[in-house]
């Protein structure tokens, strides 16, 4: 072959990969919400099918989109937990942690993102911050709890939404399981070699809610996450204000807080405890 024939294969193969660049960050740019919210509309179960009385509760957003949750209550009570459920599936498949947070004696307020399950509307990153502040208001207004008694909880995708309430309210505690510290920076470490922190539509900074944070707060992640790095769950640690501690789980992202077991649950515990009675 001479050496016309080979720049000719060369400059095709450099016009077919950047042909495929383009169409790659093209579609990440057009597509970003396909890949960060997986809704599932389907409700497969409620609490009561793991022995749980609960409320089937539905709540105006400040837009006038319809929100469904569940409340959970716990007898004698220790405080309630407003829980923000990952990016995927509903509130039905979550039956597990609500269990968990249940048998700790706190009441449980699971709600659906605008597009999940029986909530309204389509999901989108201005909508889940409305979300959950009608969440808060039906809480704090509706149920007349007061926020020193309410423990903000988040996983995954949730904690950036739980980080947001709790700069926005300021809960009696916050409790990130799993959370990214913003879009771009995981984005990064999947495509990185694209430059998605031009393209991303998407911010969810958790890292900067958490600086703004006066709350006692819980860190918990898996060295094992093999969605969301472990130094993202160290860069919120290092974030957060005093009182903070940091709960380091076993397993992968969705499996994590059940292989760890007692040592998950009695972290929470304790945590919760002593920030609800503001001695730390």
């Amino acid at each position: 072959m001479d050496l016309i024939s080979i720049w000719s294969v060369v400059k095709a193969v450099i016009l077919v990969a950047g042909a495929v660049y383009i169409a790659l960050a093209i579609f990440l740019t057009l597509f970003q919400a396909r890949l960060i919210y997986y809704p599932a509309r389907i409700i497969e179960m409620t609490p009561a099918a793991i022995g749980l009385d609960f409320e089937n509760i539905d709540f105006p957003a400040a837009d006038g989109t319809k929100l469904n949750g569940w409340f959970i209550p716990a007898e004698n009570n220790i405080g309630v937990l407003l829980f923000c459920h990952g990016n995927a599936g509903n509130i039905s498949h979550r039956l597990e942690s609500i269990r968990i947070f249940h048998d700790l004696g706190l009441s449980v307020f699971i709600f659906d993102y605008r597009g999940y399950g029986n909530s309204g509307g389509e999901p989108s990153e201005k909508g889940t911050y409305l979300d959950v502040e009608a969440a808060w208001r039906y809480l704090t207004e509706s149920r007349t709890i007061e926020p020193s008694r309410i423990v903000a909880f988040g996983r995954s995708l949730g904690g950036s939404i739980a980080a947001y309430i709790a700069r926005e309210k300021n809960p009696g505690a916050l409790i990130l399981e799993s959370a990214m510290t913003s879009v771009s920076d995981v984005a990064a470490k999947i495509y990185p070699f694209l430059p998605v922190r031009l393209l991303t539509r998407f911010k969810y900074n958790t890292i900067d809610y958490v600086k703004d944070i006066n709350c006692p707060v819980l860190i918990i992640h898996s060295p094992d996450d093999e969605v969301i790095p472990y130094e993202n769950g160290q860069r919120l640690f290092a974030a957060a204000n005093e009182p903070k501690r940091f709960l380091e789980l076993t397993g992968g992202h969705n499996e994590g807080f059940m292989i760890t077991g007692e040592r998950y649950t009695g972290g929470l515990f304790d945590f919760i405890s002593v920030s609800l009675n503001t001695v730390y």
